[in-house]
């Protein structure tokens, strides 16, 4: 699927942009479902967040279970100081995750297919394994900054495998809230680990290695409909959304299975709900 000078890019540069992945139709059906969820979800007492200005505080039992679940989280900013929704609930939901890939029929169709199979084999992903999916709506006005990190942090394994699956579901510009991301950064060290004991999870300072600047960084402005892939290395950021159109993106996080995936992860799979490939 991908030609030599693809393939040589993305070893160079550590990732690479695929316009036209996904069409109108596909892009519009898991639009739909996504809004069937968010419409029947109905918020627990604790008013789950997703923030990465400090990840490990926002971890709860919630989180947690999302591993095997779908699961909405309210973007930091949508409460008013009384802790009550600024907006509509629609326009106040940060992110749906994690395993919509394998328990939902429309996600999982957008997720898997002999075209996606095949670019993670041109990749090197002998055995894709799909660990996570997220739906990030990147809200108008609100949509939260992702500071920078890499996302071998919360997938490790030996060696390092783990691939980003980014698709844009809208045009994602400089004004609601691109992909930045330093490029051939994915020659560096890995940061950070995202460690999981029991119910307590802890971020491990690895390397002291700075995070880019502005000068090193690159932004990535794309189509709806365009597939970014990346490596698991890659420092990537996105910044927050203060524009009036949000920034609808979907990702998959893939290892393979030649790989030592760690136990440590904080997704792990078991009988029940076993780790699947990008297989039909």
């Amino acid at each position: 699927m991908l030609t030599t000078e693809q393939m040589a890019r993305y070893q160079q540069d550590g990732f690479l942009a695929l316009p036209d992945f996904k069409g109108p139709s596909e892009i519009a059906a898991l639009r739909a479902r996504a809004q069937q969820l968010v419409d029947a979800f109905v918020p627990p007492s604790s008013k789950p967040l997703f923030t990465t200005k400090d990840q490990v505080r926002t971890v709860d039992r919630y989180f947690l279970d999302s591993a095997t679940r779908s699961s909405c989280f309210f973007e930091e900013e949508a409460f008013d100081a009384q802790g009550q929704l600024k907006q509509a609930k629609a326009l106040s939901i940060n992110k749906i995750g994690h395993a919509m890939h394998d328990l939902d029929p429309v996600f999982d169709a957008f997720s898997r297919g002999p075209a996606l199979d095949a670019l993670a084999h041109d990749l090197g992903l002998e055995q894709p394994q799909l660990w996570q999916s997220m739906l990030i709506f990147k809200q108008p006005g609100i949509g939260g900054e992702v500071g920078w990190h890499q996302d071998a942090t919360f997938f490790d394994s030996t060696p390092i495998s783990v691939t980003t699956f980014w698709f844009a579901l809208e045009d994602a510009t400089l004004e609601n809230g691109c992909l930045w991301v330093q490029q051939g950064g994915h020659r560096g060290p890995l940061r950070e680990r995202f460690v999981r004991q029991g119910d307590r999870v802890t971020m491990e300072k690895l390397d002291a290695t700075p995070w880019p600047d502005s000068r090193s960084a690159l932004p990535l402005e794309v189509k709806a409909g365009t597939l970014l892939v990346f490596h698991g290395l890659l420092p990537h950021y996105s910044a927050a959304n203060r524009s009036d159109r949000s920034r609808l993106a979907y990702t998959l996080h893939v290892t393979d299975g030649r790989t030592a995936y760690a136990p440590s992860n904080w997704i792990q799979r078991g009988a029940d709900l076993p780790v699947r490939g990008f297989a039909c």
